[in-house]
């Protein structure tokens, strides 16, 4: 291996400063793309789809379960897929793995569900056995992957539902972009309403609440209605902190 030099310590910090400028570009583009992303056009789904559920039959609009938005991966697992009936595809396994807990994403009015062809018994003992049981998953029942791109091949579409109750397409990522998901921010980036805090650049009367505050723990949500005093003390501390401390490496 031809590894990078060694170098002193105050080398190393200096390095280390000159790529954070282009890190921090980085990011910075990549919340400008996400502000696109929330002013893409979206489409209409005019079309009924009936999925399998643990609760029985649903429509797509009952898959988002009362909230907003809705994300839905398309993950190969049924017959004639690498590794059934133990397995699911490695890829598609791979994302299950990574997928946070979606208590986060609900508390953004958003619902992650993931989708294949497997009967719901089967399912059930696959999230068992490898860990999942906080993902919901579903069996397509119908044209709804081929509808939406992900019939030969991974890929997570995103919807949104109205007051009326009607359905709209508004965003849909494959291949080496499926790669990113897992992440709650990363999911939320891809929605129409984002992560829904004050600092985002958003259409105009969007949701959008103080930045850190709405956090909590995965288990306590339904627990509190507001944020916690103590922790918006804690956070607004925090955040003053990292605030000094970025002026200051700007200065």
């Amino acid at each position: 291996m031809n590894t990078p030099p060694v170098v002193s310590p105050e080398a190393w910090e200096a390095a280390r400063e000159q790529l954070l400028v282009k890190e921090k570009a980085h990011t910075h583009a990549r919340d400008a793309l996400a502000a696109e992303r929330r002013r893409m056009p979206w489409m209409a789904v005019d079309k009924t789809y009936a999925f399998e559920t643990p609760d029985g039959r649903k429509s797509l609009l009952g898959l988002f379960d009362g909230r907003r938005q809705l994300i839905v991966y398309r993950a190969f697992y049924e017959p004639g897929v690498f590794g059934w009936p133990d397995h699911a595809c490695r890829g598609c396994s791979m994302v299950a793995d990574q997928v946070a807990h979606p208590a986060h994403l609900n508390a953004r009015d958003t619902t992650l569900v993931f989708a294949s062809r497997a009967p719901q018994a089967d399912v059930a003992r696959l999230k068992a056995r490898m860990g999942w049981e906080a993902i919901p998953w579903v069996t397509l029942t119908d044209g709804f992957d081929a509808d939406f791109g992900v019939d030969e091949w991974h890929g997570t579409n995103v919807f949104y539902r109205d007051d009326d109750g009607r359905v709209f397409r508004t965003y849909f990522v494959n291949n080496r972009g499926d790669e990113q998901m897992g992440s709650t921010w990363n999911y939320l980036d891809i929605t129409p309403l984002g992560r829904q805090e004050v600092w985002e650049d958003s259409p105009q009367g969007y949701p959008q609440t103080p930045t850190y505050k709405w956090w909590n723990w995965h288990d306590n949500y339904a627990a509190e209605a507001a944020p916690d005093p103590k922790w918006v003390e804690v956070s607004d501390a925090g955040e003053a902190t990292f605030r000094k401390l970025d002026e200051g490496a700007r200065s």
